[in-house]
């Protein structure tokens, strides 16, 4: 059926085959026979060499549990351009810049992490959802988030202040 599409359609328009996909917006698509894997391994790595955190120690976690960052610091100021933690960028301090170096080591370990699309016959439908309730300690703003399996596959998710 598929090829017989492709077949009408090269005869209407003007079209190449060149393969299954395996780039896509910055995404790595891996098309294997359990599914289908797609991680940002290729777009972390340029990530980690801009930066020249490709030869760091990896971290689990991107942050120290019970951190609360503010705008506001007392401590020294840093360039904004080695910041890309959107958050405080207007005035970051050596505290946010030390941050952003854990984010980056959170992904060095990370890189090679993705989602997997295979086919299931599994249909639970299973929802997560978060939030520190007013933990900003600049706004009293809330930050949430959520996340949606359909079996063991991630289809929907959000985070947001």
């Amino acid at each position: 059926m598929f090829g017989e599409f492709k077949e009408a359609m090269t005869k209407e328009f003007e079209m190449t085959d060149i393969g299954l996909m395996a780039y896509y917006l910055g995404i790595d698509v891996n098309q294997r026979e359990d599914g289908n894997f797609i991680s940002q391994a290729g777009y972390a790595r340029e990530i980690l060499k801009k930066f020249k955190m490709d030869n760091s120690k990896s971290m689990n976690t991107p942050v120290e549990c019970g951190v609360k960052l503010s705008k506001h610091g007392e401590e020294e100021k840093v360039d904004p351009t080695f910041l890309k933690v959107c958050r405080y960028m207007e005035d970051p301090t050596t505290t946010h810049l030390k941050i952003a170096k854990r984010i980056l080591r959170y992904i060095k370990g990370t890189i090679d992490f993705g989602l997997l699309y295979s086919t299931s016959n599994h249909f639970k439908l299973e929802g997560y959802s978060d939030s520190d309730w007013g933990g900003d300690i600049d706004d009293r703003k809330s930050t949430t988030g959520f996340v949606f399996f359909m079996g063991a596959t991630a289809f929907t998710w959000m985070s947001k202040k």
